[in-house]
């Protein structure tokens, strides 16, 4: 279970694992959002590595494209969808269903919890900009310092307003080296991240080099987050470490 708070129990387990000489592969998003520069230096003083593919978009790789892909260009911002619940009840809300309806059905596919707070209030989001604005930009954000605003207010009515000015709603998770937001946006049709629909998820990374790089794949489910812990690992043994 992720702790956005204290990151506990998952934080002392990777200090345990450090302290034993062990490399760090995860897909618990607390330890990475809220203590990753001192898990990078205790890793290095041991020579072991920490990898979390894992903790954004599941087993689309999101981090290692802006990581290892793109490290010899400089990203300015990263921004995306970044939750697939909201995405899903957002697209189902655009062909006509209410949001309570919407959300009763994520909730019956799985793709939302019996309690579904963190997801459609963008709490989940949060937690993936926190990762990112440390992992790319060295910038340890917090919670209580970023404006997060979730979906749980729009209505049948936002959704065709939006649809009659050639817009669409979705939940925009955004960080650059001077913080981070989550909130609803409507963005027009032809933007790249408008046409992702269902749980699907997508990151745009802004760069120097490339312009805009976009990735759309799969943000969550038990396969796909064992194919990112399996990534990783291939990684160490091509690290040869």
């Amino acid at each position: 279970t992720t702790d956005l708070q204290t990151a506990q129990p998952a934080l002392d387990h990777c200090y345990t694992a450090l302290a034993k000489g062990m490399h760090i592969v995860s897909a618990n998003k607390g330890p990475i959002a809220l203590a990753y520069p001192d898990l990078l230096a205790r890793a290095g003083k041991v020579g072991k590595q920490v990898l979390f593919e894992a903790t954004v978009m599941a087993g689309t790789p999101s981090l290692r494209l802006a990581m290892q892909a793109l490290a010899g260009a400089t990203i300015s911002e990263a921004r995306g969808i970044l939750n697939g619940t909201t995405n899903y009840i957002l697209t189902q809300m655009e062909g006509g269903m209410s949001y309570a309806h919407a959300l009763a059905q994520a909730q019956s596919l799985g793709y939302a919890e019996a309690d579904p707070t963190a997801d459609v209030e963008g709490w989940d989001a949060a937690s993936k900009v926190l990762i990112l604005g440390t992992a790319l930009f060295g910038k340890q954000l917090r919670l209580s310092d970023m404006n997060v605003r979730g979906i749980s207010h729009l209505t049948s009515d936002d959704i065709e307003a939006a649809r009659a000015a050639g817009e669409r709603w979705k939940l925009i998770a955004r960080v650059t080296p001077q913080g981070g937001t989550v909130e609803p946006l409507r963005i027009p049709v032809t933007h790249p991240l408008a046409s992702v629909g269902g749980a699907t998820n997508a990151v745009t990374y802004v760069t120097d080099m490339l312009g805009e790089v976009t990735l759309v794949g799969a943000g969550a489910g038990r396969r796909q987050t064992g194919f990112a812990l399996l990534s990783d690992l291939l990684d160490l043994h091509r690290l040869g470490v």
